[in-house]
């Protein structure tokens, strides 16, 4: 199997300013791809990612492009796969049209590929193509790594993304069977009659984040000022994210550990966020990345994860007999001891 691992990197001021060349050729390689197919659209006709890489062949033989062979080719060729997965998902309805990028976007990112093994972690550094070694703060061992993306956040911070190679082991657990309920006020509800209080990560940081974004607003635009201040309101932002994320995952793993058997409500999360009330808190408690780490570390090491339809019965149907009572439904959940 294959999983992604995150890495901080640190690069001088040399790398950097190629990670931030590279991003900028990958953009416009896109834009362009983009344009050529839009316009093909228009025109009745219909081309693909040899038409687009056909493009790129030219361009670098043009002298007002030469800029784009001293970045990594194949995260140029790359770019033009992302552009045509975005519209073989688009014609398959599973995601919207694909628009340009834009350079006013902080969050900017390219992938290459490992080949003939030239992406490796020596020691302290990995070695990227045309950046050569760049420092890395490694925090668990990798395996055989099939491409690297490079991502430039809006904190101004640098990471490397690795796809490895992994075979799962399966882990051996408790041999429990558990049904979760989600919520707002407390994160979750299991059936053993315990429950795990929600952090609220977002709300206890927005009283520091509406004063960072304030003073953000105050600032004259296009200014070094309002630069800094971005970076400070991007970097609460990140450090929500980053302790969201490791509650999820400390979560996700307890009761993979714990649990064979885990139960979990089909939630349609996108719905429920149409409700401008709930909207926001629904977002901070993250229920569909908490339920997709569980779906992925089922599959690894041979759990269970079943979900059970929203309208299913459940406060209807008896726990010991699985007799349905339909009562409880027409007078509500308050009479239903009467009928356990």
């Amino acid at each position: 199997m294959q999983k992604g691992i995150k890495f901080r990197i640190y690069p001088n001021r040399e790398q950097q300013n190629l990670i931030n060349q590279t991003l900028g050729c990958c953009r416009l390689i896109y834009n362009k791809g983009l344009a050529m197919r839009n316009e093909a659209f228009r025109n009745g006709s219909k081309i693909g990612y040899s038409q687009t890489s056909a493009m790129l062949t030219e361009l670098k033989k043009c002298e007002d492009f030469a800029f784009l062979k001293v970045v990594d080719s194949i995260a140029l060729q790359q770019s033009l796969r992302d552009l045509d997965r975005g519209f073989v998902n688009f014609f398959q309805k599973r995601a919207a049209h694909p628009t340009f990028k834009s350079k006013h976007n902080h969050h900017q990112s390219y992938r290459t590929v490992n080949q003939g093994g030239k992406i490796r972690i020596a020691g302290k550094y990995i070695k990227l193509p045309k950046l050569g070694y760049v420092r890395i703060r490694q925090s668990m061992e990798v395996g055989k790594i099939k491409n690297v993306t490079i991502e430039h956040t809006p904190a101004g911070r640098y990471f490397a993304v690795l796809n490895v190679e992994f075979e799962p082991q399966p882990r051996p657990n408790n041999g429990g069977c558990i049904g979760i309920d989600v919520g707002i006020k407390e994160f979750y509800s299991d059936s053993n009659g315990s429950s795990v209080s929600n952090p609220k990560y977002l709300e206890k940081s927005m009283r520091k984040l509406i004063r960072e974004q304030r003073k953000l607003s105050r600032k004259q635009k296009n200014s070094n000022n309002r630069n800094r201040q971005r970076i400070k309101v991007a970097l609460v932002h990140e450090r929500i994210t980053n302790q969201r994320n490791d509650f999820l995952q400390k979560q996700s793993t307890m009761l993979i550990r714990e649990n064979q058997t885990i139960c979990i409500e089909d939630l349609k999360v996108k719905n429920m966020m149409r409700n401008h009330k709930l909207a926001q808190h629904i977002g901070s408690a993250s229920w569909s990345k908490f339920f997709d780490m569980l779906a992925y570390k089922s599959v690894w090491y041979g759990n269970d994860v079943i979900k059970v339809p929203t309208l299913y019965p459940s406060s209807q149907t008896c726990s010991c007999c699985g007799y349905k009572n339909p009562l409880i439904k027409k007078w509500g959940c308050a009479i239903a001891p009467f009928f356990n």
